[in-house]
């Protein structure tokens, strides 16, 4: 877990180093549909130098940009997006912008509702006036030029602050040579008003005005982007549950006395007293004090912790009953909470593949609309030969049209996944692999540290006469040849051995070969220690120890071999613990219609016998660790999705490999580089759980999509008049009024984001 976000991939292989690239986010205001979010990115990669991508989140209202900091720096990129008539703020450290920017989102909200309420003020009684007079309940000229001036009077407010965004959107956007929502809206608007303007100015025209229309249309417009505003923060909530988790300030230790500091000021190495109660404010290590830690915003486990000096604690978490003194570690951006954070946020403002086809839609919607509009107008004054009925449904197909909904159909749904997964120990790497695993087929786990507890003790040591008889000798040779190895089989021969007061002696000319054992000189001697299989190929006989090799497999231990001077001298046979959830995992995995695999360098025999204890289905055994990879590959090539589970060194290659690698966050840094998907608290339960997640997620994008779609689809021909013939169906539909499109328009998104935020309360068990 301390490597997240570190990538030192180029500097193991030795290669010659890129030019250094910079990522970084601004966020970002003033955006109304995704439009807007597509503007911004060609704007930044087009005009800014040195940006090697970017990417706009529009339901997370972020900017995630690549850039060269030799061509180009942030006050450059927020410059160009601001003179495209956006706001961009770059977001330099969450732990201090945070506060600023939800207070500037706050403020935001603020103005558009003050916008909303001048709209309710003026356009309720101009509605309520112009109902009345035309169903004559005043006693009013019905369209006397006195009472057209005071609806001018109440409509021009509306329709000029109120209504004055759309207005500023649509400029900035047919400056920048694109088509949003506010283009529409402000078409819609503008129709309608100034035709009764002109109503008004020129009474040869007619005698009915329309400013309530208009008046209608942006007040209620206002209110569902308000709505909509107050909704999309709600699917960030995750993130801002993590960040609440770090106190705002710290008590250090500075000569025998407690003083509270700021968190930020806070350096590695001080002494700090975290009380009962309290957040646990930096990465560390446990000085003085016993307590149990609640890890649950880490691992997603609800059981407590216990911690004793020595032990590591993790920022964010929270302290028991016990006072702890504990020694900083790690801060700020370097803390896993601050990781965890970053990671999230990277997965929300990725762009996950299906949201390619939303994306096209986009592109051409607005003109399409505007297009359809227009056909529709001149349709019905053909027709009809009356200007006024072909207006009202031109302005109608305008204003029920919403890009929104498409939109924010993928990133809301995304942002909701990804930070539900965070609350419950899984991170995702990136939107792409949470979508992945919802089409998983096969799961294939590791054994070693995956399904077994990772910690092999040894339970036989037989000799093989007459070379030595005794264990202790056995042991001394074992331990020192072993003392090399990094495999998990060769520390438990070596622990074994000191546990048994015998040091680890030095070796000359050590070597290991992959996985399948060990070789060195001691005091003259050659002593190879591994597979039996291998110590049979390097020439070795094994008949004096092949029955006690079978036996013991049989019982479900791994067995090794040791040979001195090219003579077997004796088994070793060592056993791992299975996880307690093992069983329950697979089984649950198989219901979900996932085939399961075992993929082991292990030998068949013992596989077979982990894998009939927790319920896999089949085994691919005696693999070495180079070849992993291509086991997965050759699976992949059956037209299968193949997800890997692991947590060790060896298992990088295959987890790097596989459509979605899991890694246990309780493994090596190494594995959760090569992943797609982190499981944090190392428990097998978190790869049911990120499945079910992903399915849920994806079900609930494709929801949203079709709403989206249909939406538009269903409800622009409505508008157009396609129902007008149909006298049975009732007369609002067969001419739908641009206030009813208007209304139906301000739902839309919200009914998308209110979708994606369900997942928020879905059972992921």
């Amino acid at each position: 877990m301390n490597s997240l976000l570190d990538n030192d991939a180029a500097k193991l292989h030795g290669a010659d180093p890129e030019p250094a690239h910079s990522k970084a986010e601004l966020a970002l205001r003033g955006m109304t549909c995704v439009n807007c979010a597509r503007n911004i990115e060609r704007i930044v990669q087009k005009k800014v130098p040195g940006v090697v991508a970017a990417t706009v989140n529009f339901a997370a209202e972020r900017l995630y940009v690549e850039y060269t900091p030799a061509l180009a720096d942030l006050q450059d990129i927020a410059g160009v997006v601001n003179s495209a008539g956006f706001t961009a703020v770059p977001v330099e450290d969450e732990g201090t912008d945070q506060d600023a920017e939800q207070a500037a989102r706050e403020a935001e909200i603020q103005t558009q509702r003050k916008k909303f309420l001048v709209g309710v003020v003026f356009a309720l009684p101009l509605f309520l006036l112009s109902m009345a007079r035309d169903f004559n309940l005043i006693a009013v000229a019905r369209h006397s030029t006195s009472m057209n001036l005071l609806f001018l009077l109440l409509a021009t407010p509306v329709q000029f602050y109120t209504g004055w965004d759309y207005y500023r959107g649509a400029f900035n956007s047919l400056k920048n040579k694109s088509a949003n929502m506010d283009v529409l809206v402000a078409m819609g608007a503008s129709v309608a008003y100034f035709y009764s303007l002109l109503v008004l100015l020129l009474p040869s025209l007619g005698e009915h005005v329309y400013f309530e229309t208009a008046a209608v249309i942006l007040t209620l417009i206002k209110f569902g982007k308000l709505l909509e505003a107050r909704t999309k923060g709600k699917t960030g909530g995750a993130i801002r549950k993590l960040m609440g988790l770090r106190p705002k300030t710290a008590f250090i230790m500075e000569e025998e006395m407690e003083k509270e500091v700021p968190l930020s000021s806070v350096q590695v190495g001080q002494i700090l007293v975290v009380r009962p109660g309290q957040s646990i404010p930096v990465d560390g290590v446990v000085l003085q004090g016993n307590s149990a830690v609640d890890e649950a915003m880490l691992t997603g486990e609800p059981i407590p912790v216990d911690k004793k000096p020595g032990d590591p604690v993790t920022a964010g978490t929270i302290n028991g009953m016990g006072l702890m003194i504990i020694q900083a570690a790690k801060v700020g951006k370097e803390t896993v909470l601050a990781q965890i954070i970053r990671l999230v946020q990277e997965t929300q403002g990725s762009r996950a593949p299906i949201q390619a086809l939303a994306d096209r839609v986009a592109a051409v919607f607005v003109p399409l609309i505007i297009l359809i509009a227009l056909l529709t107008f001149g349709l019905w004054w053909w027709l009809g030969g009356n200007f006024v009925p072909a207006m009202i449904r031109f302005v109608a197909v305008l204003v029920i049209a919403c890009p929104c909904a498409l939109g924010l159909a993928t990133p809301t749904a995304i942002m909701a996944g990804a930070g539900k997964g965070a609350e419950k120990g899984i991170l995702f790497k990136n939107s792409a692999a949470l979508e992945t695993a919802a089409g998983l087929e096969v799961v294939v786990f590791d054994k070693t540290g995956t399904l077994t507890q990772g910690k092999p003790s040894v339970k036989d040591i037989l000799p093989s006469p007459p070379l030595y008889q005794k264990t202790e000798d056995l042991l001394f040779l074992l331990a020192a040849v072993e003392n090399g190895s990094e495999h998990p089989l060769g520390k438990a021969v070596t622990a074994f051995a000191r546990d048994k007061g015998i040091q680890p002696a030095p070796v000359q000319h050590f070597e290991a070969f992959g996985g399948a054992g060990v070789r060195a000189l001691l005091d003259g001697k050659e002593v190879l220690v591994g597979k039996p299989e291998w110590l049979k190929a390097s020439g070795i006989s094994m008949d004096p120890v092949s029955a006690d090799i079978e036996r013991l497999r049989a019982e479900g231990k791994t067995v090794i071999a040791m040979a001195v001077d090219q003579q077997i001298s004796a088994v070793v046979a060592l056993a791992d613990t299975v996880k307690p959830e093992a069983g329950e995992v697979l089984s649950r995995l198989q219901a979900q219609d996932l085939m399961t695999v075992m993929l082991t360098g292990d030998n068949f025999q013992t596989a077979r016998f982990i894998a009939d204890q927790v319920g896999i289905q089949h085994v691919i055994a005696e693999v070495r660790p180079q070849d992993k990879a291509l086991k997965i590959k050759a699976l992949q090539q059956e037209q299968k999705c193949i997800a890997m589970v692991g947590d060790g060194l060896n298992d990088a290659p295959a987890l790097a490999q596989a459509d979605v690698g899991f890694a246990l966050g309780t493994g090596t840094d190494v594995a959760i580089e090569s992943a797609d998907i982190i499981l944090a608290s190392g428990h097998l339960g978190g790869v049911q759980r990120a499945i079910s997640l992903s399915r849920a997620t994806m079900r609930t994008i494709r929801q949203n999509l079709f709403w989206a779609f249909c939406y538009n689809l269903i409800l622009v021909p409505v508008a157009a008049g396609v129902l007008a013939p149909f006298e049975f169906i009732p007369i609002f539909l067969r001419e739908l009024h641009p206030m009813l499109a208007a209304l139906a328009m301000a739902f839309s998104s919200i009914s998308v984001v209110g979708n994606s935020l369900r997942l928020y309360r879905a059972p992921i068990v």
